[in-house]
């Protein structure tokens, strides 16, 4: 025997078992992918524990004997049965947009100058019967799309705020106030066009850091839709947890009495709503019942909680943070706040 054929020298056989040029067994064969994922994740088990949380409610709420943590069980069981069938309703469309909508529709839809853009997103808002909730994941598909970051922000703060839901709220919560209504639409579409035309002047690119999205060209139309929808209410879904959990807090810590105190100063209590606005994070289709129930306010600011209230809360921010990035979101949020602020005192000093 020559040392070439020694065990020493004699090349080891695969790992496998196969013989050396033979493909491994199943090679060619595509991996079997399931609808809906391989494994139980974090969406899921976050759906389960809500679900189980509402309806359970009554029970988990009879073992908790402290008022104040009743109160937040409440008001965050609330927030969240109010914004996740919006936020649900915004992922899928923001999914549709993403699987169904080809690029070319919106080079089509919208006019090719970015200023011209803006106003024509915000008042695409006016088709949109959703919340806030719902328009965060359309305007981060919208970007991805190919559309100006102006635009889809513009979209983003008129579409919960001068949809026909929201208006049709406004008018049977304020009915002896009709005027109401017309300040909460015009004052919105100001602030969602200066908002997209100062980001055209002032906004960069690089404080818009979208999460990775699995790259949905290899899958079927069924399965893109459903990997859209997983990956969105997974970011979303999560900071709106998170906002709500914040949201509850603060009713349970801010006292009653304090409204009332400010309700008597004109300037304190234009802040003091606007603050309110964004600590209590309502949907936009319930906010006009609690403006209309704190009638020791004036009426301007009440109209200054309904503008801020669908541009800026703490559920919201949390979601532009979860979807643009930090960096984004305290630059955008503070702008937004006071540009909401200053346009719906001048509206309600002109039409209220």
């Amino acid at each position: 025997m020559t040392a070439a054929d020694s065990p020493a020298t004699r090349p080891a056989p695969p790992a496998d078992g196969l013989r050396t040029g033979e493909p491994p067994r199943g090679a060619g064969r595509p991996p079997r992918r399931r609808l809906f994922g391989d494994r139980v994740g974090s969406i899921e088990v976050l759906a389960v524990l809500l679900i189980l949380l509402v309806l359970f409610r009554g029970p988990i709420a009879s073992l908790i004997s402290d008022a104040r943590l009743q109160t937040w069980t409440t008001v965050f069981v609330s927030v969240m049965v109010q914004a996740m069938p919006f936020l649900v309703f915004g992922v899928a469309l923001s999914a549709v947009i993403a699987v169904f909508v080809p690029r070319s529709f919106w080079a089509k839809a919208l006019p090719k100058h970015p200023a011209l853009a803006v106003p024509v997103a915000s008042a695409a808002g006016v088709v949109l019967p959703g919340c806030e909730c719902g328009s965060v994941p359309i305007a981060g598909s919208l970007i991805r799309r190919g559309v100006t970051p102006a635009a889809a922000l513009a979209f983003l703060l008129a579409a919960p705020a001068i949809n026909p839901i929201v208006l049709t709220a406004t008018a049977v919560a304020f009915p002896r106030n009709p005027e109401m209504v017309v300040g909460r639409g015009v004052a919105s579409l100001i602030v969602a066009m200066v908002m997209g035309w100062l980001w055209l002047r002032l906004g960069r690119a690089d404080w818009i850091k979208l999460p990775h999205r699995p790259d949905l060209d290899d899958l079927s139309r069924g399965r893109a839709f459903w990997a859209a929808v997983r990956h969105d209410v997974m970011h979303a879904g999560g900071f709106l947890v998170l906002g709500a959990m914040a949201a509850a807090t603060i009713n349970v810590i801010v006292p009653e009495v304090w409204l009332q105190r400010l309700a008597d100063e004109p300037v304190l209590s234009v802040i003091a709503l606007a603050l309110l606005a964004v600590l209590l994070s309502i949907c936009s289709e319930a906010d006009a019942f609690v403006a209309a129930s704190l009638s020791q306010f004036s009426l301007t600011s009440r109209l200054v909680f309904l503008v801020v209230g669908p541009m800026v809360d703490l559920k919201l921010i949390s979601m532009q943070a979860g979807t643009f990035g930090r960096r984004f979101a305290l630059r955008f949020a503070p702008a937004t706040l006071a540009i909401a602020v200053l346009v719906a005192v001048a509206v309600g000093g002109v039409l209220l």
